[in-house]
């Protein structure tokens, strides 16, 4: 007579396979600038997370654009302030779909309306958190975090090898978009890295002209493994 053993389910079986895999592979999402997101990008994020099984997914920032209310020029023609954000709140439910256990790492833009707020000193009981606006609940927002060892931020401030030195510290950011590398520094007891991993924007959105000049995107997502000891770029095929 066979065994009947039961099949757990749902939050305890994932559960319970992560404590058969200790080994956390960090998936690290570009800034997506929703809804100028480039077409294929997302394609490539679930390519590479189902590439190295990652088992931990973090979007570096910036993961709507809100055009409508920056504070620099806006396009004359460009969307109003609430089909904008309704098209990104759109744009967004296939991430969460695919990715529906989150942190993300706040970005300029992400907290651009907070900002706004505060300029006009409206209380922040009055202000709804992110993921209730943009529809999100199993994502986490945070300014920052820290896994194994390696801090991911946005990257306001200064690029990811600046912060790495300084801290003498692995950090991982995005912000920059023309931007896509690894850098090791070693010092006397340890050795850290600082990889910017570039981001998923459409350069020829209206929200983007700002950057008409600048250097070619870098369009990629990156991966942090071996316990946050080994971090891969993995440009996207344009």
């Amino acid at each position: 007579m066979k065994d009947k053993r039961p099949r757990l389910k749902g939050e305890m079986a994932k559960y319970v396979k992560s404590l058969k895999n200790k080994d956390r592979r960090v998936l690290v999402i570009g800034d997506l600038h929703e809804p100028f997101c480039l077409d294929g990008y997302f394609d490539h994020c679930v390519k590479i997370r189902d590439k190295y099984n990652c088992n931990e997914i973090i979007f570096i920032g910036d993961i709507i654009d809100n055009h409508f209310s920056s504070y620099h020029e806006t396009s004359s023609d460009g969307l109003g302030g609430g089909d904008e954000l309704d098209l990104a709140i759109h744009k967004l439910k296939k991430w969460y779909e695919a990715f529906p256990n989150a942190t993300v790492t706040l970005g300029n833009h992400d907290i651009m309306i907070m900002r706004k707020a505060q300029t006009s000193a409206i209380p922040t009981k009055w202000i709804r958190n992110y993921k209730d606006v943009l529809e999100v609940p199993g994502w986490d927002f945070v300014d920052e975090i820290v896994i194994d060892n390696v801090l991911y931020q946005h990257g306001i401030g200064s690029k990811a090898h600046i912060k790495a030195i300084k801290n003498m510290m692995s950090t991982v950011g995005g912000h920059h978009h023309t931007d896509g590398y690894i850098q090791y520094f070693v010092g006397k007891t340890n050795k850290v890295f600082g990889m910017q991993v570039g981001c998923g924007i459409d350069i020829k959105s209206y929200a983007m002209a700002y950057g008409k000049w600048f250097p070619k995107p870098f369009i990629s997502c990156a991966v942090v493994l071996e316990n946050g000891t080994k971090p891969i770029l993995e440009p996207m095929e344009l």
